[in-house]
């Protein structure tokens, strides 16, 4: 009997697997690894989608298009109600007090606003982004909005509706030329008379 076995330790530590002591112990011989090849190697790894001599599944399948999915930046999402409920009125919210509050896992890692919920306070924000709900909520009550990077450009700028013409100008081009029905019109016309003068 080992005193281990008979306090509360009991399980802590799991008993080394003695390999190699006959091919009664169930794991003599080989110990285990099976016969030659890379797996009887000490220090052998092999790749996740290694398929033997198979051509790998991951060369098969084609490739198309463009992943766009190695230049996303994450964020940490932080909505309003959540700095109306941990922080006081005149407050100073920064990453390390939201870390501390709880809101954030990381404070060296980028922080969004978002404009979810009441906000009654007026606080000192300091964010990488924020929503254009939130920083309107913010400075609404007297608050400051503290961008630690700048701005994000916009993608799309809309165009302005094309001057519409004015009334003056459509009379003087109807009035000018006649159109194309009428002239076609007229040219039939002209054909009649000349026929009938004949």
């Amino acid at each position: 009997m080992n005193v281990t076995e008979i306090t509360r330790r009991v399980g802590a530590k799991k008993t080394r697997k003695r390999v190699g002591r006959g091919n009664g112990s169930g794991s003599g011989k080989t110990c285990g690894r099976g016969h030659k090849g890379l797996g009887q190697r000490s220090g052998a790894t092999r790749r996740g989608l290694a398929e033997g001599g198979m051509f790998p599944l991951f060369r098969r399948l084609p490739k198309v298009g463009f992943n766009n999915a190695q230049f996303r930046k994450e964020f940490q999402i932080v909505n309003l109600g959540d700095l109306e409920a941990r922080f006081d009125d005149g407050e100073h919210v920064t990453a390390a007090s939201l870390e501390e509050a709880g809101l954030i896992r990381d404070r060296e890692d980028r922080v969004k606003i978002l404009g979810e919920g009441e906000l009654k306070k007026k606080l000192t924000v300091d964010a990488h982004r924020f929503s254009a709900s939130a920083a309107t909520k913010i400075e609404a009550l007297g608050g400051t909005v503290q961008w630690l990077t700048p701005k994000p450009k916009k993608k799309f700028v809309r165009r302005p509706p094309a001057p519409k013409a004015e009334d003056g100008g459509k009379a003087k081009k109807k009035g000018g030329k006649a159109s194309g029905k009428e002239q076609a019109a007229g040219k039939k016309g002209k054909g009649r008379e000349k026929k009938a003068k004949e």
